[in-house]
């Protein structure tokens, strides 16, 4: 019994080579979107800029300033004032993702504007 051959092997069938070329380029495409969105932070400032987050895309926090001047407000204002910095960061960094990936889904069944022309909304 003859072993399959490699279904990546597309030599001899230019339909396949095609076909696989898209493939390999929607995967790089795919890789560089991931390491973009990885990479997205968001900023987010209170207490008139004595308090400044900044969080991950996911939201998580992955950096936080409290400058000198804001321990005065007290630890009840100064917690509040690290929430609003950080819900505003998180705001920040949406956007940013929906900056890096609008390109991306332009015109797909994921692109809500399309989406909605089609349904007549």
């Amino acid at each position: 019994m003859t072993p399959p051959g490699d279904p990546f092997n597309a030599a001899g069938d230019p339909e396949l080579s095609r076909l696989l070329e898209g493939y390999r380029q929607d995967v790089a495409a795919l890789e560089r979107l991931s390491e973009e969105i990885g990479a997205v932070r968001g900023r987010g400032e209170a207490a008139e800029g004595r308090v400044v987050a900044e969080v991950t895309q996911t939201g998580a926090l992955a950096g936080l300033t409290i400058d000198p001047r804001a321990m005065r407000l007290g630890s009840t204002e100064l917690a509040a004032a690290i929430l609003e910095a950080a819900a505003a960061a998180a705001r920040d960094a949406e956007r940013g993702a929906d900056d890096v990936l609008g390109p991306f889904i332009a015109g797909t069944l994921f692109d809500e504007d399309d989406g909605r022309e089609a349904r007549g909304r």
